[in-house]
């Protein structure tokens, strides 16, 4: 995402550009209703003596696999165990999980580097704590796509101004191309970005989990993924102002979301998968063909993917403050 400088008589008009741009950014997860994540807990007998001291961080997070070691925590009581207590409140668009924190109501949400710079733009002080394990897959159904590389001159569905849009622009460099190289049909909706893409309406488009899943089902090819390239734009972020009234807090989550992530490890999949399916929004016929990600603990974001996504948001004129990775990096958890 990379650096322009804004004139004074245009600044209301980048500052419009900026909250509608904050609005779609991470923009796809379909649909606009929001949820507590369950709560039942195994582990909740043993914290039950904590229950008076713990403090509650409240986490938006967006219905997609970065979001699964958090859920399992909460469900099976290991927040409870550390001294936390997450109240998760899962969101169906980023547009309603930004309201959502505009307004105060979470203090920390599952975001993308794309969207670290537009927050920063718009004078948010919100700070990366770390990585959440998501992916982003290119998908096709067109027979002559065999990869990025023969999308020269086709037609690609994602969102603009998102994180979709820059880890397509980072495949298209990749295989020797640029953004001009495609045609962009912009679709902010992740559901109707695979109903159109199963039509036949484009070439390629950009999604998430679970829809990467469903799209398989029905016959669609994955050309890449964040992962195959090298691509990792997806964090968990709080205001600085969280971090430094519950930086204790924070850190206890993090113990949690590693105890969930060994849990995962140590247990068969059939004993979790009922809680993604309901959280995540996999259907159920698909429960055998759900791949759950070999989640590891909790690390920092690499300074350089965050200069290489801000770099690119500069480029295309979303941030013009200079700002690099040390700026939005907190060392609340990883020193």
């Amino acid at each position: 995402m990379k650096n322009h400088k804004t004139r004074i008589g245009k600044r209301p008009v980048m500052l419009m550009m900026l909250t509608a741009a904050f609005g779609a950014a991470l923009a796809g997860c379909g649909g606009t209703t929001d949820s507590n994540a369950a709560g039942t807990s195994e582990g909740a007998a043993n914290a039950a003596g904590k229950t008076a001291e713990t403090e509650t961080i409240t986490l938006g997070l967006l219905p997609s696999i970065d979001a699964i070691p958090f859920i399992i925590a909460h469900d099976r009581g290991f927040d409870k165990e550390q001294g936390v207590n997450l109240d998760i409140q899962t969101f169906k668009s980023a547009k309603d999980r930004d309201v959502a924190f505009q307004a105060g109501k979470v203090e920390g949400l599952s975001a993308d580097l794309v969207a670290i710079s537009i927050y920063n733009e718009a004078g948010q002080d919100v700070k990366i704590t770390s990585t959440t394990f998501g992916e982003f897959d290119l998908l096709t159904g067109s027979e002559d796509v065999k990869s990025a590389a023969d999308l020269k001159g086709k037609t690609v569905i994602l969102s603009k101004n998102t994180s979709t849009e820059y880890t397509m622009a980072m495949m298209l460099k990749q295989a020797g191309l640029t953004e001009d190289d495609i045609t962009v049909t912009e679709v902010p909706q992740i559901p109707t970005r695979l109903e159109l893409l199963k039509n036949g309406k484009a070439d390629a488009a950009v999604l998430p989990q679970p829809f990467v899943t469903m799209g398989k089902a029905d016959g669609l090819n994955v050309l890449g993924s964040t992962h195959s390239a090298d691509v990792e734009p997806f964090v968990l972020a709080f205001p600085q102002s969280v971090i430094d009234a519950k930086g204790d807090a924070i850190r206890e989550m993090y113990a949690a979301y590693d105890e969930a992530v060994e849990y995962m490890k140590s247990h068969d999949q059939s004993e979790y998968i009922d809680l993604i399916i309901k959280e995540v929004g996999y259907p159920e016929t698909l429960k055998d063909q759900i791949d759950v990600p070999d989640y590891v603990p909790a690390n920092q974001v690499d300074p350089a993917q965050v200069d290489s996504a801000l770099d690119w948001a500069r480029e295309k004129g979303l941030l013009t403050k200079d700002i690099k990775a040390a700026d939005v990096i907190s060392d609340v958890q990883f020193k």
